[in-house]
Formats: C-alpha cells, sequence, structure tokens
C-alpha cells in the first residue's frame, strides 16, 4: 500500500515540474525583457485594425510594414457600446500606454473609451468600459502560438501571438494612431 502512495506522489510532481516547465516561467515574467525600440524610420506610423478579416495591419505613412491575423473580442461584430459587453471598439484611437508587466505576454493600451464612445455610453446610460489592449496571450499560455485564433477569445481587446506582439512592440510607439474598422 505504501509503494502506491508514493508512486501517486512521484507522479504527481512530476505533472507539476511539467506545468511549471510548461507554464511557470512565463506566467511569473521570470526573465522576460522589454524589446528594443526599431529605428525610427521603420516604426508604425499608423494601425489598422481590420475586423471582419482578423487582420491588423502596420503602416508607415501610407505602406504596409506588416500584417497579422489577430483574435477580437468573444463578440466581435459590431462596436463596443457598454463595459462588458465583449465587443472590440471601432474607430479612432492611439496607442496611449504600454505594459511589459501586463497578465498577457506584452500589451499596447489602446485609448478607448473617446469622446464620442463616452458621450454615446452616457446616452444609453451605462458605462463605456475600458482598458482596451493589443496583447499577446496570457502569461504562461504562450505554448498556444497561431491556435488562438481558432475562435475570439479576449473581452474586447485584439490578440496575437507572443512573437508578434514582441515585434509590434519594437515597431509601435507611444502615440501612434490606432484605427479599427468594422
Amino acid at each position: 500500500m505504501r509503494r502506491r502512495g508514493n508512486k501517486l506522489t512521484c507522479g504527481i510532481a512530476v505533472l507539476l515540474a511539467g506545468l511549471i516547465l510548461i507554464c511557470g516561467w512565463d506566467f511569473l515574467q521570470i526573465g522576460r525583457t522589454t524589446p528594443a525600440m526599431a529605428a525610427i524610420e521603420q516604426r508604425a506610423t499608423m494601425i489598422v485594425v481590420d475586423k471582419s478579416n482578423r487582420k491588423l495591419t502596420l503602416l508607415h505613412e501610407s505602406r504596409p510594414l506588416r500584417t497579422y491575423d489577430i483574435s477580437l473580442g468573444r463578440l466581435p461584430v459590431g462596436r463596443k457600446e457598454r463595459e462588458g459587453d465583449r465587443h472590440t471598439p471601432e474607430g479612432t484611437y492611439v496607442i496611449d500606454s504600454k505594459n511589459a508587466r501586463s497578465h498577457f505576454h506584452l500589451a499596447l493600451h489602446v485609448s478607448y473609451p473617446n469622446t464620442s464612445d463616452r458621450d454615446h455610453a452616457q446616452r444609453t446610460g451605462f458605462a463605456p468600459g475600458g482598458d482596451i489592449m493589443l496583447h499577446g496571450l496570457p502569461n504562461g499560455l504562450g505554448w498556444l502560438g497561431k491556435v488562438h485564433r481558432a475562435l475570439d477569445w479576449t473581452d474586447g481587446c485584439i490578440a496575437v501571438t507572443n512573437s508578434q506582439v514582441e515585434e509590434i512592440w519594437t515597431l509601435v510607439e507611444i502615440g501612434t494612431p490606432i484605427e479599427i474598422r468594422p
């Protein structure tokens, strides 16, 4: 009987060690570094999000630099009406901050809500919400990679893979406009 208990304990220890190896380091953000910014002439001057095609394009002037496949809010069709509706906003905003220590692998904050969004929310009697980000995968789940695009899973944010958000981080500075189209 005692041998069976030892085997069970060893099995659980191996399982936990495996989970820590898969998820732990990224979840704890141990050793995470912030990517350096690209040269000014290589940086995006505009971000365009096409919700219907699930594409995000970085532009320099009017020239496309990079295009990424994205996941959106769980209810991607239609504009964000209020806090908690799981819609990704539509409109023109700016990247107003960056967070290297978010719950997701790097996050660029979108300036939602703008004046129009606040006015609309006030007219309908709801809070507009906020905390809309362009981000990577949840910490510890970076191993999912491109699989995350199989469904729209965010609460209204725009999600890419971790390697993609690292590249975007280097090409987008605070103050860059972002246009989110239906």
